[in-house]
């Protein structure tokens, strides 16, 4: 899937995570908004260890954003939606 097109961003997140709570709504209004022109995943960070490890998530929430299987941006903590549409826009 990261391997498409078309931006995929991807929340690594926890159950336990206050902050990856924010970032689910903020991220549900992403889907909304782009419909299928991005797709947006949330991994798990504890039932996906492996690929955490992969992709060095050392805190959560961390946003990866993909394209044709790039990582194009990275940031961690909470990023607000009007930051999230701008930079997925550039890569649409």
């Amino acid at each position: 899937m990261i391997n498409a097109n078309y931006p995929v961003l991807v929340d690594f997140s926890a159950e336990w995570c206050g902050p990856c709570k924010v970032m689910s709504g903020i991220l549900d209004q992403l889907k909304s908004h782009f419909g299928n022109r991005a797709t947006i995943l949330k991994v798990d960070i504890d039932k996906n260890p492996r690929v955490a490890k992969i992709y060095q998530i050392q805190s959560v929430p961390t946003l990866l954003l993909f394209k044709k299987g790039n990582i194009i941006w990275r940031q961690s903590g909470v990023v607000f939606i009007e930051h999230l549409k701008n930079i997925l826009e550039q890569h649409i």
